[in-house]
């Protein structure tokens, strides 16, 4: 199953990583420079909203809390538990800009040049910048951060690979997405996930 995650707000994938005198935050990128969401972390977000889903679909009845937990193991597994034991168990491939958008932006680019992957980084990405204010309404000295934002509108593809018969409970879980990466609570990150035929 082939999944679309379309940014309508800007989001940060960050990297956990920053860049001395430039971004406090940067985000995840791949040889070329343009930016990925890992398939790990959104296996996590897709955790939070299946459990959701199951507590709203799953019968009032003692055995209810156990009944999600093994709802949700038995798509993504528990700790230590190999895929190849549990032939349900999803496997998200990493989200990423299209093969066609990569091939004409790499194009157009400069690849001889030093800077061809700051140049891709920069027309997909942008910096943003924060700063906490005093009970005063004046800027907290020491506070301001630059952060490196995916742009809004963008959109990303992930593989998805899962058996046929949980398709339908994908899809719904799916439309329960709305939100991911950093900063989720500041309004960046909000998502729509589709499937793609």
């Amino acid at each position: 199953m082939r999944i679309r995650m379309q940014l309508l707000s800007d989001a940060i994938f960050g990297n956990g990583m920053s860049v001395p005198g430039g971004e406090d935050l940067s985000v995840l990128t791949d040889e070329h420079g343009f930016p990925y969401y890992k398939g790990g972390t959104f296996k996590g977000v897709f955790r939070e909203a299946l459990e959701q889903y199951l507590f709203w679909t799953v019968p009032k009845g003692e055995q209810k809390q156990s009944q999600i937990r093994a709802g949700a193991d038995a798509l993504l597994g528990k700790e230590g538990n190999d895929a190849a034991e549990n032939p349900r168990q999803l496997v998200f491939s990493d989200f990423q800009l299209s093969d066609h958008v990569k091939q004409c932006m790499l194009a157009e680019a400069d690849t001889d040049s030093a800077g061809c992957q700051q140049e891709i980084l920069d027309s997909l990405t942008h910096l943003r910048t924060f700063t906490r204010l005093t009970e005063d309404g004046i800027a907290k000295e020491g506070s301001l951060r630059s952060l490196r934002c995916v742009n809004k509108g963008l959109s990303f593809y992930s593989e998805v690979s899962c058996s046929g018969s949980d398709a339908q409970l994908l899809t719904e879980v799916f439309s329960g997405i709305r939100w991911i990466g950093t900063m989720r609570n500041r309004g960046f990150g909000k998502i729509r996930i589709t499937t793609v035929e």
